[in-house]
């Protein structure tokens, strides 16, 4: 038995076989010791003499040093131990030899045999002096045990440590397995190739894992073969569900489409092992080939259970974080739809134009859910292209040129529009079209639709590569979904203000009629988006002998209702003014016809100034009747507001209003300055009201002379200073007379 320095070779565990030995006839402690060794698998030999000659030895002994024709005894060891390595183990015999002292060694390295029979063991053992009866040295007694198992062992278990904690810190699954391999390859008493297959999600492929030293064409041989019986060892394993040893390749049937294969890989005999997940169902195999035929031993299969156990645990733990990543990935997926579809929608409502809606739309799915787009609608019968979107000019001007036919049916536009649901395909639309010169692939036409009728579609074309997935034909659902909201929405908005100016219109002066001796004007903005017929009317007509009407008034309420009371209050006070004496019977009249109105024609009150005018050489002379209205201001010509007092009631509340007439006489370039609430109230951010007295300030800040449009802008301007541009949250109305030289030539105000 000789130490030795670390090899390359495979480790072999040494497994001694007891067998019965004589070691001849003796007495005393060596007949004990004879007695005790002689069918052990510990190491004992009797060696006498400075040579060391090998009086007796157990079998366990000779079979370290290689067994056969070196167990002889009556020979000197160093002839059954040759080389430098023996020498050495000689040596250290010597010194005890000579000294007469014991010595001991724990967990000792040696090489036993040579060349390629040579293996790596581990023993423990002690080399005590043999004293005769006088005491003198006569020999050496050497007793050891092998401890190459247990070390194995150890080491075993060091590594299957280390396998967990790569698995616990979730090192990537082929690092853990062809760490696994390669343990057991370097503790496998013979030499051994690990390969390690993975099942598909169906469990009837199996995948290469790892094989460290196999070769690779034949990995790629095995990767992905069926599972099922007398497929080789993996895949009768697979199968089964249980262990299969196949000891020779060369005459197992289980091998026959694959002995060639096995053959040119130089491998013999494969025992392989179903890896399984905690619920049974098929993960894998783990499978040790040898190079020559085998049939494994109860340490093989040992190793073999501990490790497909292994392989279970880190491939389960794989698929786990596999599944949370997907999860996370879906999620994170989910997120980025819900923020696109809520930028999107954000951006499709960001103001009331349908065609700018449709745009915004073709414009977001674009690169997101694919390269081109185009918006069509369908408008008297026929089918319009809105919108388009692509990354170049050149293919957003091609794509624009193409007009499919609305009842063409080899058009994909026609036959969505007709059906109302969502066609997709990998190739290019049926029907003529520039899908040759965009490289169009495939596209997907989705229904703009709303209560249940498609007014259009959306065209999402691939080019090269792209595809269309379930999960994008979905997002461009939604999204055409939430975009044709938008877009009706939208149209109803442009109806609805349109309708609404046209009634506004034709409740107000298209032009201000020219006033003899007067310079008229006015102004008039509705509160919000001017969806709704505002409450606030003005109003200047001719009366008989040079005399003219003039009023300005609120209703209260907005829309419809308000709206009719307005053409009432300006229709009656038309109707009857030339045939009444004056301005409080024209209010009264108009007061009879408020209260003697239907109920569906509305029920507010109304406010008003009402007045008329006579031209005369030295100015203006004005009468007027203020009812429940905001008080009129007389601008002089020394620039100071004064407020004209008149009494009076709201209209439409009781049948006979308190009005009182108010007279007053404009000189050239004095102005009357008639306005509603909307003025006053107005509001800054901090929700201060705009209030009479900064009205008076404005109007006394006003140029010198002052035309009418003057006094407006000077006020208008006052107000849009101090609410910073804010919305304003009621109508606001102004009329302005102001007195010229007599003869003067008036000019026209305007309204805005």
């Amino acid at each position: 038995m000789t130490r030795g320095n670390t090899t390359h070779g495979k480790r072999q565990a040494a497994v001694s076989v007891l067998a019965p030995g004589d070691f001849g006839a003796g007495g005393g402690a060596d007949g004990d010791l004879r007695a005790l060794f002689g069918q052990s698998s510990a190491v004992f030999a009797s060696l006498a003499g400075p040579a060391h000659m090998v009086e007796t030895a157990n079998d366990a002994f000779f079979a370290a040093l290689g067994g056969g024709e070196r167990g002889r005894v009556g020979v000197p060891l160093g002839q059954l131990m040759p080389g430098p390595t023996g020498q050495r183990f000689i040596a250290l015999l010597d010194r005890v030899y000579r000294s007469g002292k014991p010595h001991t060694e724990r967990d000792d390295r040696v090489l036993l045999g040579q060349g390629h029979t040579a293996r790596e063991a581990y023993f423990d053992y002690t080399c005590e002096p043999r004293l005769d009866a006088g005491g003198n040295v006569m020999g050496v007694l050497v007793i050891g045990v092998e401890t190459t198992q247990v070390k194995h062992a150890q080491r075993l278990t060091a590594e299957h440590r280390a396998l967990l904690e790569q698995i616990a810190r979730q090192a990537p699954l082929p690092e853990v397995l062809e760490g696994m391999a390669r343990v057991i390859e370097d503790l496998a008493p013979e030499e051994v190739l690990v390969s390690v297959l993975l099942a598909d999600a169906d469990g009837r492929h199996l995948r290469h894992g790892t094989a460290p030293s196999l070769p690779d064409f034949y990995n790629q041989a095995i990767d992905g073969i069926a599972t099922g019986e007398g497929v080789g060892s993996c895949g009768t394993a697979a199968h089964r569900r249980q262990r299969v040893i196949v000891g020779d390749i060369a005459t197992d049937p289980f091998w026959d489409d694959f002995r060639d294969l096995a053959d040119r890989a130089g491998v013999a005999a494969c025992w392989s092992t179903p890896i399984l997940a905690r619920d049974g169902s098929l993960l894998g195999t783990f499978a040790m080939y040898h190079r020559v035929p085998r049939v494994p031993q109860e340490a093989d299969l040992a190793l073999a259970g501990v490790f497909a156990d292994t392989a279970a645990l880190a491939i389960e733990r794989h698929q786990a974080e596999q599944a949370r990543q997907r999860a996370e990935a879906r999620e994170e997926a989910a997120r980025d739809d819900l923020a696109f579809l809520l930028e999107t929608s954000t951006a499709l409502t960001s103001d009331l134009d349908a065609g700018q809606t449709l745009q915004r739309l073709a414009a977001s799915c674009v690169p997101r859910l694919a390269p081109l787009c185009a918006v069509d609608i369908v408008e008297g019968g026929r089918v319009r292209r809105v919108a388009t979107a692509a990354p170049t000019l050149a293919q957003r001007e091609l794509l624009a040129s193409h007009i499919p036919v609305y009842d063409a049916a080899d058009d994909a536009v026609a036959r969505v529009l007709a059906s109302g649901t969502s066609e997709v395909a990998r190739r290019t639309p049926t029907g003529p079209g520039p899908w040759h010169d965009l490289d169009v692939t495939g596209y997907l036409c989705v229904p703009l639709t709303v209560r249940g009728s498609a007014f259009g579609t959306v065209t999402l074309l691939s080019t090269g590569e792209h595809t269309f997935d379930g999960h994008t034909v979905a997002l461009a659902e939604e999204l055409a979904r939430r975009a044709a909201s938008a877009a009706h929405n939208a149209r109803q908005y442009t109806h609805r203000a349109t309708l609404a100016r046209d009634l506004q219109a034709g409740l107000l002066l298209p032009d201000l009629p020219a006033v003899p001796g007067a310079d008229v004007a006015t102004y008039y903005h509705p509160a919000g988006e001017g969806l709704d017929i505002g409450g606030d009317f003005y109003d200047v007509f001719p009366l008989d002998y040079g005399r003219w009407a003039f009023m300005l008034g609120d209703v209260c309420g907005r829309g419809a209702i308000a709206a009719t009371t307005t053409a009432l209050v300006r229709h009656t006070a038309r109707a009857v003014a030339s045939f009444l004496p004056g301005p409080q019977d024209v209010v009264k009249a108009i007061n009879r016809a408020l209260s003697n109105r239907p109920d569906s024609h509305g029920t507010g009150f109304v406010t008003l100034v009402y007045g008329q005018l006579t031209p005369t050489p030295e100015g203006l002379d004005i009468a007027l009747v203020r009812a429940g209205h905001t008080l009129p201001l007389h601008l002089d010509t020394e620039h100071n507001a004064h407020p004209v007092e008149a009494r009076g009631s709201l209209l439409g509340i009781s049948p006979d209003p308190d009005v009182t007439l108010r007279r007053l006489r404009l000189l050239p370039h004095e102005s009357l300055l008639l306005y509603t609430d909307g003025i006053t109230e107005a509001r800054d951010a901090k929700g201060e009201q705009f209030g009479e007295r900064r009205l008076a300030d404005a109007l006394t800040s006003a140029m010198h002379r002052p035309g009418a449009q003057d006094v407006i802008d000077a006020l208008t301007q006052a107000v849009r200073s101090f609410t910073g541009g804010h919305d304003i949250d009621d109508d606001q109305a102004v009329l302005v007379l102001t007195a010229t030289e007599p003869r003067h030539a008036f000019s026209r105000g305007r309204t805005i």
